[in-house]
Order: structure tokens, then C-alpha cells, then sequence
């Protein structure tokens, strides 16, 4: 038989007051649930946005977690087994040894591998709401806060055990559509990324408001260095400072592919070092150099002059992307 959550929010707060015999004086699952609460885990989401208009369609709003408030929400969890002043004043006595034991469990609620565990007093916690179509189309969104920015190196940005790194306390999807992400401190710099489990073709679309017709284009890259290419010849670090290659789609087919004139369009633009000939402008593995998305990462920095990039996590290099279609087209036919 399943319980109402009034006995058990009793059975919680007679647990505490029966401390007799317990290393701490709530027991490790009653931490847990505190730490829960302290979290915003249960609380219904009209109390985080009581308006919708506060987080409107492609939109990120930023936030300090007020601790009066989720103090008050643990004590009113602990005070509903309590019938009389005896045992109202009798729990008020633990609560500052209870909200230490919570503060380790809540720095303990998420710890994936790699992170050093964090034990003391909590201090400041801030984190974000995200609505966005993003969340949506990646469920698996990367999500990283740093004291400062790390170094330019992919693998320093990624490393759990960074020392500018701070802790993610929670990261959760609300509903399709809405992250929500809680951290253990104030970050300087957060890194949102797209998942990293696997590649993928993209075209940048632009629509013209005044007739509504859609064009696509991408970003130019040299197929040798993998850098994208200015029309100058100049090597570029962000893709919006390439030139744009306009993509064709077939006449009458929106959203099917014209391959031939678009390897046209990716041979002709310059210093992309594409092979050309009349019959076969490009191979695959260029073709697919300049098709190719790999996992984009949009930064949010409170310093101007911070040197973090909004630019692709990876760079790709013709070998490589070549070893990467041949070895999944060896697979296909061997499937036939």
C-alpha cells in the first residue's frame, strides 16, 4: 500500500527525532530526500516560474538559489510530525546539526566519475533555466561552469577534475523543452554543448522577412587544414567569419539536396582546395569536409574579454573524416 505524502513526510521528521543509536541524526536516506528538497527536486514547477512570460520560447534565464527559502522548505518537511511545543522546540534544536548533514549529502547528490567529492558547508548556489528548441532536439546536452575560463585545449574543458571546474549539483530536464542546471558556487564562463555521440551534416538557414524565401549556406573550410576560409584566403577561427558557400536544393523538393551543384558551389569558392574536374568536381571525403557539424558550443561569459570561442568543439581533417565514411560504408555493404 503506497503512502499519502503527509505520513510520509511524518515518518520522516519521527525518524529524525529518533536519533538514538545514529552516527548522524538523520539517517542517510532522510539526508538524501533533504537534499532532494534543498535541489528543488518536487517542487512544483509553477513556484520556480509562477509566469510564463519569465521564460519566454529561446530563452536562458540566470539565478542565485535562495537559502532562507530552501532552509524553510526542509524545516517544514521535519515539522509535520511535530503535535507540540515539546516537540516543535526539541527539533529546532537539531536544526543546525541537520543542516550540516545536509549540506554534505547535498554536494553528494550528483557525483559523476572523475569529480573530487566536496564535503562541508554549502555555500552559494546559482544555476539556470533554459527554454529552448535546443533542449528539445539534444537531450543530451553538455553543460559546464568554470571559476575561469580553462585553457583552449578540448581536453582540459572537458576534464571533471579541472581546478577552475565548479561542481554541477543538478541538471535535469523539466519538460521536453525546459533544463534546468544548479551549481555549486558563481561561474565566471558556462559551456553549453551539443552531445558528442556522433557527427553530422548542417546547413545554416536564413529567412528573408520581407518574402519569405529560405536560403542555406555554409561555412567554408579548407579541406587540407580543416581551418574555415575567409573569400580573402585568410584563415578564419569562428565559422560567421568564413565565407558562406550557398547551398541548392532541388527545384520543388524543400529539403532535398542538389549534390551536384552544390559540390559545385563548395570547388568553386575560393581557397577551399577542393579538386575539380568536369566530370566529378569533388570526392566524398572533401564533400563531406565541408558538410560536416561536428557538436557546437555556445559560451556565456560575464568578461567581455574572456578568450573562450562559441567555435566548433573539434577540427575536422580530411583523413580523418575520409577513415570515418569509408570505415562506415565497409560496414554497410558488409550488411548487404
Amino acid at each position: 500500500m503506497a503512502l499519502s505524502k503527509n505520513m510520509t513526510l511524518q515518518l520522516l521528521a519521527d525518524a529524525v527525532l529518533d536519533t538514538e543509536g545514529s552516527e548522524t541524526i538523520a539517517p542517510p536516506d532522510i539526508l538524501t530526500f533533504l537534499a532532494k528538497l534543498r535541489m528543488l527536486e518536487g517542487v512544483p514547477f509553477n513556484n520556480l516560474v509562477p509566469d510564463t512570460e519569465l521564460l519566454p520560447n529561446e530563452s536562458i534565464r540566470f539565478f542565485y538559489l535562495d537559502r532562507a527559502w530552501t532552509d524553510a522548505l526542509v524545516q517544514g518537511a521535519l515539522s509535520v510530525a511535530t503535535t507540540n511545543t515539546i516537540e516543535r522546540a526539541q527539533l529546532e534544536q537539531l536544526y543546525p546539526q541537520i543542516e550540516g548533514e545536509v549540506d554534505d549529502a547535498e554536494r553528494q547528490y550528483r557525483a559523476p566519475g572523475g569529480e573530487p567529492v566536496l564535503r562541508g558547508t554549502a555555500g552559494v548556489v546559482t544555476g539556470f533555466l533554459l527554454r529552448s528548441a535546443a533542449v528539445a532536439g539534444w537531450p543530451g546536452l553538455h553543460v559546464r561552469a568554470y571559476k575561469n575560463e580553462p585553457a583552449a585545449t578540448d581536453k582540459e574543458i572537458v576534464d571533471e577534475g579541472h581546478a577552475s571546474r565548479i561542481k554541477l549539483l543538478r541538471l535535469e530536464r523539466l519538460s521536453p523543452a525546459v533544463m534546468l542546471a544548479l551549481f555549486d558556487g558563481i561561474p565566471k564562463v558556462l559551456h553549453i554543448e551539443e552531445p558528442r555521440q556522433g557527427i553530422q551534416f548542417g546547413v545554416n538557414l536564413e529567412t528573408d522577412e520581407r518574402n519569405g524565401r529560405t536560403t542555406a549556406t555554409v561555412p567554408a573550410r579548407n579541406v587540407v587544414t580543416g581551418n574555415y576560409i575567409a573569400a580573402n584566403r585568410v584563415e578564419q577561427d569562428m565559422p560567421k567569419d568564413a565565407q558562406q558557400i550557398p547551398v541548392s536544393f532541388r527545384p520543388g523538393a524543400a529539403g532535398v539536396l542538389d549534390l551536384s551543384n552544390t559540390a559545385r558551389s563548395f570547388a568553386a569558392a575560393a581557397a577551399t582546395n577542393m579538386s575539380a574536374g568536369p566530370n566529378d568536381p569533388v570526392n566524398g571525403a572533401e564533400f563531406a569536409m565541408q558538410m560536416i557539424r561536428f557538436p557546437y558550443r555556445q559560451v556565456f561569459a560575464q568578461d567581455v574579454g574572456t578568450t573562450a570561442t562559441q567555435n566548433d568543439a573539434f577540427k575536422p581533417t580530411l583523413g580523418a573524416v575520409a577513415a570515418r565514411y569509408t570505415a562506415i560504408l565497409k560496414t554497410k555493404i558488409g550488411e548487404v
